[in-house]
């Protein structure tokens, strides 16, 4: 029986596990393919046969409300295995000594919207981060649709607070990219209206610290538009860093 770790506030109302088997593997493709709007159907790929898989469930009922992928690579020589370098040329990080996990697929139900289950993946994340010594999260972090104009606050946010630092800056590799970084030199943002449309989970990064690249790209396969998204774990705040592990107990 696989171990679940409880949510630490309203009761352990959800729980999060890793995936047992094949079975809650396309548990969690089945919530991706409904969260990338393809209900009904299935999102999976071979990076799904590699990965660590985290389920978040209700406690009560065992409704699937959430879902990561986690790949743990043993340093930036490793990064062209990972699903972002398909995207993002990664050359620069190949020069990361530590150990990474690229966190992918992540999904969270449509119809909810609390944020307790954010909380729950987050501790399941300190969780895994802690136990095997992962010195660098990485990814692909998702706007919805691929129309750039929803988001040029949110966009202008990142150009002028948030790109990656030189020396690990991914460039360009896919053909259909926005370069918000260069067409948005003149746009200042309205910075209630940048978070409005800033996803749950980059918000997040962005919290403990986290960069991206200074573009995105345009993804017709999924509907979105995705920019690649690193958090240096030592450059957390402390006090972000307390409040992680005392949500992952």
């Amino acid at each position: 029986m696989p171990c679940k770790e409880a949510a630490m506030t309203q009761g352990a109302r959800y729980v999060a596990r890793h995936a047992a088997g094949a079975g809650d593997v396309r548990r969690a493709q089945a919530l991706r393919a409904e969260g990338f709007g393809r209900a009904g159907g299935m999102d999976r790929d071979a990076f799904d046969d590699i990965c660590t898989h985290v389920l978040v469930e209700e406690a009560a009922t065992g409704r699937l409300v959430c879902c990561f992928r986690v790949m743990i690579l043993t340093g930036g020589r490793d990064i062209a295995r990972s699903y972002a370098a398909q995207f993002y040329d990664l050359s620069k990080l190949a020069g990361f000594d530590g150990r990474m996990a690229e966190v992918g697929r992540f999904c969270i139900a449509p119809d909810l919207h609390d944020p307790d289950i954010l909380r729950v993946a987050w501790a399941a994340l300190t969780r895994l981060v802690d136990a095997k010594h992962i010195e660098m999260l990485f990814g692909c972090s998702s706007f919805r649709g691929v129309h750039v104009e929803a988001y040029l606050d949110a966009f202008a946010m990142l150009r002028a607070r948030h790109l990656a630092p030189d020396k690990w800056g991914p460039g360009v590799k896919a053909p259909r990219v926005y370069r918000f970084a260069q067409s948005l030199t003149r746009h200042r943002p309205d910075p209630r209206e940048a978070m409005r449309h800033m996803p749950p989970l980059l918000r997040t990064y962005l919290a403990m610290g986290g960069w991206v690249s200074d573009h995105a790209v345009i993804d017709p396969d999924l509907d979105t538009l995705h920019v690649f998204t690193g958090v240096e774990v030592g450059a957390i705040p402390d006090r972000r860093k307390r409040a992680l592990r005392a949500l992952a107990g």
